[in-house]
């Protein structure tokens, strides 16, 4: 019996973990590597063609997005995961495949001008569909049996709706392990979905570590924060972006600011307009406007009763074409823009970053983790300048980072979860930054449990409690200077905006005096160019 570390093993995303028993072998996982993970996407360190079974924690694509690559490489097995986390499954991985496409597509307009071969996307839209076929579904606290020895159990983690820790009862040889896989555990007392289920039962236990450092602002309303945040921009008349991944934290948003619409919490344009431009956070907005029964908490279980809507009010809107999502930024009407991705790498999001980040009428508001190396986090950091689309684009907005809103457990809570287990033979701690995982395990060792942070690679013999296998910390990619911009350069893009003004002061004086004014500035040019 064989647990191995395949990924999110001291970082954050990419979970991947893998279980041998009695000769066959499941998959917890099987995500995305985003930011400054390390280990490229393509590189699957097992064959697909020999796992018998996938299990998929939630729908969030660091912990399901190379699922369709399984399939593209050989795998035949079978997908288990909750009925709504299949719902999700299948927008969010075709979305995935159609961003897969659309790199490679842009890639190869590039290659074939530097005279390069061509590559391939990491999987296309037809193998996302295909993967649909290979999911079966449970329901919370339902035992199914994978093969003979083997069941598992999804339990609520409180993340998402549909998240789940896993409880797999194994047995081989005569020798039965329980190991629990936390997947990543939700925060308390937030709208919409239940807290997380704590469990008490495990030989071994595999957790996140996301915010083993640190805990999270108290917020004692996000609705009234938001609120005074969303107020004071509009009455200056900037608009509102806000980062948010389409699935989950999109709706969490909209539902309060329907509570704050109907409270009347917004005075300066009380019937200000939201966008919310994804396509995908569309229709995930529509899946939780759905069946929901056996997911939601008593509050939102009462609106559902009540047939109340839990995400939408007056002014709501939602942009499905790129021309309707381009107009946003011609529109000078003030307004609150809801945008993919959550870490501002890529989607639309970058091109309202590109019209608001520099008009400090405007406000970036963010509203969960940044990773490291992604744009949101430099942009967290207070670069004085970022680049998008070839251009580089001075910050002036207003940056706001809702600490406390946060699908993932803080650190107490990360703690409460892990001290629920009776006498746990070990903990394995991941999915956390390499200087948090070692971090967050030496604070359990303090608490009197075994606990360590596996890396990337390592095998451990759950009948002995051995590692059999070391594993290794590949060498990181390097950090983008955005967020590290010299003093020089600093200075000189003070200097170009000083100039931008100057020439905006020159209108009305003598055409020849403009025309030396642009000749001087074109000869400076052309000998910077040269």
């Amino acid at each position: 019996m064989k647990l191995s570390f395949f990924g999110a093993d001291q970082c954050v995303t990419g979970s991947c973990h893998c279980l041998e028993v009695g000769g066959k072998r499941l998959l917890v996982d099987c995500g995305l590597q985003q930011g400054r993970d390390e280990i490229d996407n393509q590189d699957l360190p097992f064959s697909p063609s020999t796992i018998d079974y996938v299990l998929i924690t939630h729908a969030h694509i660091d912990h399901s997005g190379r699922v369709p690559l399984l399939l593209r490489q050989g795998f035949q097995g079978r997908i288990l995961t909750t009925r709504l986390t299949a719902q999700l499954l299948e927008i969010m991985l075709a979305d995935s495949a159609h961003i897969q496409e659309s790199d490679a597509e842009y890639q190869n307009r590039k290659n074939q001008r530097a005279g390069r071969p061509a590559v391939e996307p990491l999987y296309t839209m037809e193998d996302a569909q295909r993967t649909m076929q290979y999911i079966d579904t449970c329901e919370y606290n339902e035992r199914v049996e994978l093969w003979e020895g083997v069941q598992v159990v999804f339990t609520d983690a409180g993340h998402l709706l549909g998240s789940a820790s896993l409880t797999i009862d194994a047995q081989e040889n005569g020798e039965h392990r329980t190991i629990v896989f936390s997947g990543d555990i939700g925060n308390v007392d937030q709208p919409i979905i239940r807290d997380p289920v704590l469990l008490h039962r495990a030989d071994y236990v595999v957790m996140e570590s996301t915010y083993g450092d640190r805990n999270h602002q108290e917020v004692w309303s996000y609705t009234d924060e938001l609120a005074a945040v969303i107020d004071k921009t509009l009455a200056r008349g900037g608009n509102v972006i806000i980062p948010a991944f389409a699935v989950g934290r999109t709706q969490e948003i909209l539902y309060f600011i329907r509570r704050m619409k109907q409270e009347g919490l917004v005075k300066s344009v009380p019937d200000f307009p939201v966008y919310v431009d994804s396509p995908l956070a569309g229709k995930a907005t529509r899946i939780f406007a759905g069946d929901l029964r056996g997911y939601l908490d008593e509050e939102s279980m009462e609106l559902v009763r009540t047939h109340q809507e839990m995400f939408t009010f007056p002014g709501l809107r939602l942009t499905e074409s790129l021309e309707e999502s381009k107009s946003l930024n011609a529109d000078k009407t003030p307004k609150v823009i809801l945008s993919a991705s959550g870490m501002c790498d890529a989607g639309r999001i970058r091109h309202h970053l590109k019209y608001n980040l520099w008009r400090p009428e405007s406000t970036v508001v963010f509203v969960g983790y940044q990773g490291e190396g992604t744009l949101g986090r430099t942009l967290l950091n207070g670069a004085a300048s970022v680049k998008l689309f070839g251009e580089e684009i001075a910050v002036r907005a207003e940056i706001v980072n809702f600490r406390g809103l946060s699908s993932h457990a803080d650190r107490d809570h990360l703690i409460q979860w892990a001290q629920a287990f009776e006498n746990p033979r070990h903990i394995f701690v991941v999915h956390g930054d390499r200087e948090v995982a070692p971090y967050f395990a030496e604070s359990l060792r303090k608490l009197g449990l075994s606990a360590h942070a596996p890396q990337y690679t390592e095998e451990a013999d759950l009948i002995t409690g051995q590692v059999v296998k070391t594993g290794y910390l590949p060498q990181r990619k390097k950090e983008t200077p955005a967020g590290r911009v010299a003093a020089a350069y600093q200075r000189l893009v003070a200097m170009g905006q000083l100039l931008q003004e100057v020439i905006v002061r020159s209108k009305g004086r003598p055409n020849r005096d403009l025309g030396n004014f642009a000749d001087q500035i074109k000869a400076l040019i052309d000998k910077w160019e040269k």
